[in-house]
């Protein structure tokens, strides 16, 4: 157990000295670093942050409805919002502070803004889409040669197994012939 808890340390100030190197950036940034050690660092530290303040979603969220809207209205959805909100910022620190280690995972980043949480996020259902159609012409096309293909191969078989149908037809009713023939033969002696 200690030995776990040496490393555990061991990692974290290693962590903690790269996001210390990387002043320029913050922590957000890092933590989407593809570099392994500037990523780990800045999952710690966004993880940190999150956990440690996601109390002020509930505060900063209640205070902005308060003043949009009805009094009782506001305060209640800014209650109701930043609970979400702060449930939303504590999961995504304590998931961020327990995988920093993951290499090529980068966490599930919430929005530093406390007033809305998915603000230009992935999540963020208002944020437009970034991606676009991916172009699916060129394997459609390999596809549909694939299929071509595939048919005038069943088709030359079709036609090989029907001759080859036809030529034992044709031998059967040759051998019917002949045996026919043969017991006519003896009938007549």
């Amino acid at each position: 157990m200690k030995k776990l808890l040496g490393i555990l340390t061991l990692c974290l100030f290693s962590a903690a000295a790269s996001a210390q190197a990387e002043e320029s950036q913050n922590v957000w940034d890092m933590a989407q670093s593809n570099q392994y050690g500037t990523k780990a660092g800045g999952m710690i530290g966004r993880g940190v942050v999150n956990v440690a303040t996601c109390f002020v979603d509930i505060l900063v969220q209640t205070v902005e409805k308060t003043q949009e809207g009805p009094a009782f209205i506001g305060t209640m959805s800014g209650l109701g919002s930043g609970l979400g909100c702060t449930a939303l910022r504590v999961t995504s620190g304590a998931t961020d502070v327990l995988t920093f280690w993951v290499p090529d995972f980068n966490g599930f980043p919430i929005s530093r803004s406390y007033s809305n949480c998915l603000e230009g996020t992935p999540y963020d259902s208002s944020a437009p889409a970034q991606s676009s159609a991916p172009d699916y012409s060129a394997e459609q096309a390999r596809l549909d040669q694939a299929t071509k293909d595939a048919q005038a191969a069943i088709a030359a078989e079709r036609a090989k197994a029907l001759a080859d149908i036809e030529a034992e037809k044709a031998r059967l009713a040759a051998e019917r012939k002949a045996a026919e023939e043969a017991r006519m033969a003896k009938i007549i002696k």
